[in-house]
């Protein structure tokens, strides 16, 4: 792989939001320095004048159906919700994501270089996701973490999409029986597995091995307060590690509750109209109240619901509601790194992290600046003419 020299970069130190002009160099797709000024390089590094320009790391949305919803495709080309079954714990994202959705460009021209996609939220429990980066045209090639977390589903969704043909589940206490029957079934399963009863395997409660274990979280779809707090109350009765609460619409309401728990909220998306009950709640200064108690806050888009390319937009309109642009940056970096374990090599312009690197032509929450370039695994995907 090539190497790459990055001069003058404006770079934005996350824990004092100071900034601070500095050289990065790539080599194999790996950061291998930060300093204020590189000299020695390899002859045949490619190198780069930024011109003190803004250089992040690349942006991470933390819950999207990226290539499994696919844009100007139809319905032929929408594999998010496998509808002919409330419970499909067995399901996997990367059987059904097609890497030439043409939503992968948008993301790479507004400098997101990683999401977290998968099933979408009409089951009870939906399937498992995955982590990828968002350039390439294999699929495995692209993952990062896959699975990623088992999805489970609370409220309208599931009720809307089974209750309206008197199907189960018709109410919230259908929803969650059928998780706890799942998880009850997955739990003596382990326990025969573990004492050499059993001489099969169950690929229904093998998927929901990995959250029993710790593995990968259990990733909530939890607007209104009290679903958020059915998804709490069924992680602790099952012993559940890592709980994610996805939109969190209502999260301020619990906000106490949440942070004593240590539980991060996937938030969003914020620009879609009130179209449901669950939504009326919804407001631009959630992302704030959330920050301010506490809570691990990552923005999402939720693509295609709002589109990739507006993540950065609405860490824009959480600004406007007082959130400070370090705590925005880390919504759309760290703290996303951090909730898809993956904060030992995504979310940071460090030393030994991979080369994801979005620069921008002026202030990054300024709406007229542009996205110059992008790179991926330390290979320039998108360069601004």
């Amino acid at each position: 792989m090539s190497t790459l020299l990055l001069r003058n970069c404006l770079t934005i130190d996350l824990k004092n939001g100071q900034k601070i002009l500095r050289d990065i160099l790539i080599e194999n797709g790996i950061i291998r320095q930060i300093s204020q000024t590189i000299k020695h390089t390899p002859s045949t590094c490619e190198i780069y004048e930024i011109g003190e320009r803004y250089v992040l790391p690349g942006l991470i949305d933390c819950h999207t159906h990226l290539g499994i919803i696919e844009e100007a495709t139809g319905k032929i080309g929408v594999d998010n919700n496998e509808t002919s079954d409330s419970v499909t714990p067995h399901l996997r994202g990367i059987d059904a994501i097609n890497p030439q959705d043409i939503a992968f460009i948008d993301a790479i021209r507004a400098g997101v270089t990683t999401v977290m996609t998968g099933p979408g939220s009409n089951n009870a429990v939906g399937g498992l996701n995955l982590v990828i980066k968002t350039h390439g045209r294999v699929i495995d090639q692209m993952v990062v973490k896959s699975p990623a977390g088992l999805k489970i589903s609370l409220g309208e969704n599931p009720m809307s999409t089974y209750g309206a043909h008197g199907k189960c589940p018709v109410t919230r206490m259908g929803i969650t029986g059928l998780i706890r029957d799942l998880f009850m079934r997955a739990q003596d399963y382990l326990d025969l597995k573990r004492s050499g009863k059993i001489d099969y395997r169950d690929i229904r409660l093998e998927a929901v091995i990995s959250v029993l274990n710790g593995d990968i979280p259990l990733r909530a779809h939890a607007h209104r307060a009290d679903d958020i707090i059915t998804a709490v109350r069924i992680a602790e009765e099952f012993k559940i590690k890592k709980l994610v609460i996805e939109h969190g619409t209502e999260a301020h309401l619990v906000a106490d509750y949440l942070v004593e728990r240590n539980i991060p909220v996937a938030f969003g998306p914020m620009l879609t109209p009130r179209i449901k009950m669950e939504l009326k709640s919804r407001n631009y200064n959630s992302v704030l109240k959330l920050t301010e108690a506490g809570i691990k806050v990552s923005l999402i888009s939720d693509h295609p619901y709002n589109s990739i390319d507006q993540l950065r937009t609405v860490a824009g309109l959480a600004i406007s509601e007082g959130l400070s642009q370090q705590d925005a940056l880390k919504c759309l970096t760290v703290h996303p790194a951090e909730v898809l374990d993956c904060n030992n090599r995504l979310g940071k312009l460090k030393e030994g992290f991979d080369a994801d690197i979005v620069i921008f032509t002026g202030d990054p929450f300024n709406n007229m600046s542009k996205v110059m370039m992008t790179i991926i695994n330390g290979k320039v995907v998108y360069h601004k003419n």
